[in-house]
């Protein structure tokens, strides 16, 4: 089993005309995944080839459902058309947007992630993310899909970089699922909507919760594991040495006082029976260990 990507998944990569878009949608079809479509406005009627496959390019969201039946959007547009770009994939319906694109202003964040609420159908991840991956059956962003294999372990991480390394530590147990929700202040889909995810899924076993210093994610997703997670939960939280007051890698990253440090976040998971390694690597171990 696997959270939110399946084997079934059929993804539209918007901005697949595009440097990113192209590079990353050759990768995701070297990986097995299904892409069905590309949507660059005014470019309906091309194509673009990977893998020996001809990907049809269409000009909007709506027609590439239409045609190809795509339950799956990747954004790789650029920071100021990636509003309009997900709110084109809500009003046609798709049930899940990856929004890889970083430097998204928080204001158009907050827009389009409130409109995705609104319409009620369709989960926005990210953005500023690396997407999705559920090995073996699909791969929807930036994750490389050669690091590790499928297995009983899920992942949710803010971090692109530190989701690879624990992908990569632990490739001989392997993942469910690893999901890169991203750093900025706002995302679509958080910590707590994962890690219900991925309680809900028989075959994910044990979980890795990666978060990082700056507001209180990590510390309401220890209130959400308290009441309605039984699966054990292993965590790293990055920016232990992390001066106070600075922000620090992602945008959401900023320590104000004793709030958002990775000791307070460290001392709400330990509270309620998670265990926190303080490097990437003994959070591996912390897994290892656990699953025996």
């Amino acid at each position: 089993m696997a959270i939110f990507l399946n084997e079934n998944s059929r993804i539209l990569v918007q901005g697949i005309t595009g440097s990113e878009g192209g590079k990353h949608t050759r990768r995701m079809v070297a990986s097995g995944s299904n892409v069905v479509a590309g949507v660059t406005p005014g470019k309906g009627g091309q194509t673009v080839t990977a893998e020996g496959r001809d990907i049809p390019v269409f000009n909007s969201v709506a027609e590439a459902r239409e045609a190809t039946g795509a339950d799956v959007a990747v954004v790789f547009v650029p920071p100021r058309f990636t509003k309009g770009a997900v709110i084109e994939a809500v009003d046609a319906g798709v049930p899940l947007a990856v929004v890889i694109t970083e430097g998204v202003p928080v204001h158009d964040t907050a827009s389009f992630f409130a409109y995705a609420q609104a319409a009620g159908t369709t989960r926005v991840i990210g953005p500023n993310c690396p997407g999705l991956i559920s090995p073996g059956k699909s791969n929807a962003g930036i994750i490389p899909a050669t690091i590790t294999g499928s297995g009983p372990i899920g992942l949710v991480s803010k971090s692109g970089t530190l989701t690879y390394q624990m992908m990569y530590e632990l490739r001989d147990i392997g993942f469910s699922t690893a999901i890169g929700i991203g750093g900025d202040p706002i995302i679509g889909t958080t910590h707590i909507d994962a890690l219900a995810a991925f309680e809900d899924d028989p075959e994910t076993e044990a979980i890795v919760m990666i978060g990082e210093i700056g507001g209180d994610a990590e510390e309401r997703a220890a209130a959400f594991i308290a009441e309605n997670v039984t699966k054990p939960v292993v965590g790293y939280v990055a920016g232990f040495t992390a001066p106070e007051g600075k922000t620090m890698g992602h945008a959401g990253a900023i320590v104000s006082g004793s709030s958002g440090t990775a000791a307070a976040k460290q001392e709400a998971l330990e509270a309620v029976g998670v265990k926190v390694g303080r490097t990437p690597s003994a959070t591996a171990r912390l897994m290892r260990d656990l699953l025996g």
